[in-house]
């Protein structure tokens, strides 16, 4: 098999016989319950966090029929402060139909095991290595960390090919011996040696063989998620003044700027192309027009925002009124003292383009 490496599995045993952890609550049992209720509570959550939690939930709920004859209500009393609610209510779910269906005994099928609410595929292998020897694949977030640095994989481990070829790694690395103490070593060497940030290179049994170590990339590996590009759009806003007043709208409720005064947009914020050069001159009087004639156009130079989840290229128009018409709607439009800007409710890639505005032309006529 590609990947067989028996060297590997023995290491690990060898090490966590001697250095792992062997004393934790969930420990030196074939309770399934109790393994099935540790390993639901560490799913992303450290083991300091659920110690008190994992002894007050057995002391409420002393076995499976227990749990599974409890309100719902109850069990997320239980876990309230732990986090990732999702659990609790797939905890209690399961129970029920463990209950129901294999008559309140786990299978120790990790096939079957995955297939109860809020298990999948690596605590599956976990619960049934622990509560009867199977040998079964885990693969969490400490093992891919493990694997990455170990064997030098440098590609993002959430790719679906990458984690693919971890799992055959991992399927072919567990060895059919000793699994308990295999599993728990890989889950103690990423949570206390091979660690997201300084890592315990000096006391890590693997450190001959490792990868990372040896190129000096412990820091890299594993890879991180890729980042999206981030998505552009753009905005030509229209910054009217007339008689020391800007022109403002306030903005819908919902949505960006939700509720706030900003400046009237022709076509809101529209797919951004680099090469667009925007309305031209008789567009921009047109969207002019209900709030007076034209007099000149100015277009100055973009002021880039960036939100959270996309960046918002702003094209200011500078249009002064050689007259203004009276405005139309219920209050939708406002003419607002220039003076009067720093305290208003605008908002604030909006009130700084103004405001370096007045403060560059506050001597021009059309101020």
């Amino acid at each position: 098999m590609q990947y067989e490496d028996p060297s590997f599995s023995a290491t690990l045993v060898a090490w966590q016989k001697k250095h792992g952890r062997h004393d934790l609550p969930w420990q030196n049992t074939r309770d399934a319950y109790l393994v099935w209720l540790s390993e639901i509570m560490l799913q992303q959550t450290q083991v300091s966090a659920v110690l008190g939690y994992y002894a007050r939930f057995l002391a409420r709920f002393p076995t499976l029929a227990s749990l599974a004859a409890a309100p719902v209500e109850d069990v997320m009393a239980q876990w309230a402060g732990l986090g990732y609610y999702t659990r609790a209510r797939n905890l209690h779910k399961c129970a029920q139909r463990v209950v129901a269906e294999y008559g309140g005994v786990f299978p120790s099928d990790p096939a079957l095991l995955a297939e109860l609410p809020g298990i999948g595929r690596s605590t599956a292998a976990a619960i049934a290595a622990f509560s009867a020897g199977r040998r079964a694949a885990i693969m969490d977030g400490n093992v891919k960390r493990v694997f990455a640095r170990v064997f030098g994989i440098d590609t993002y481990p959430g790719e679906r090919k990458t984690e693919e070829a971890m799992w055959a790694r991992a399927e072919a690395l567990a060895p059919a011996e000793g699994i308990e103490a295999y599993t728990q070593g890989l889950m103690d060497m990423g949570a206390t040696l091979c660690t997201r940030s300084s890592p315990s290179c000096e006391r890590c049994p693997m450190q001959p063989r490792c990868v990372a170590f040896a190129t000096g990339r412990t820091a890299e590996l594993p890879v991180r998620k890729p980042k999206k590009a981030t998505p552009q759009k753009v905005a030509h806003m229209l910054l009217l003044v007339d008689r020391g007043q800007v022109l403002l709208e306030q903005r819908p409720a919902a949505g960006i700027w939700g509720g706030l005064l900003s400046l009237p947009e022709l076509a809101g914020h529209a797919a951004f192309a680099a090469q667009d050069a925007g309305p031209d001159d008789s567009a921009v009087a047109a969207a002019v027009q209900p709030f007076g004639v034209m007099e000149s156009l100015e277009r100055l130079l973009p002021v880039v925002h960036v939100f959270t989840h996309y960046k918002l290229h702003i094209h200011p128009l500078l249009v002064s009124l050689s007259s203004r018409a009276a405005l139309a709607g219920e209050g939708r439009y406002t003419w607002l003292d220039a003076s009067v800007l720093p305290g208003a409710a605008l908002p604030a890639p909006i009130k700084k383009l103004a405001l370096d505005l007045l403060g560059e032309r506050s001597q021009a006529r059309m101020f």
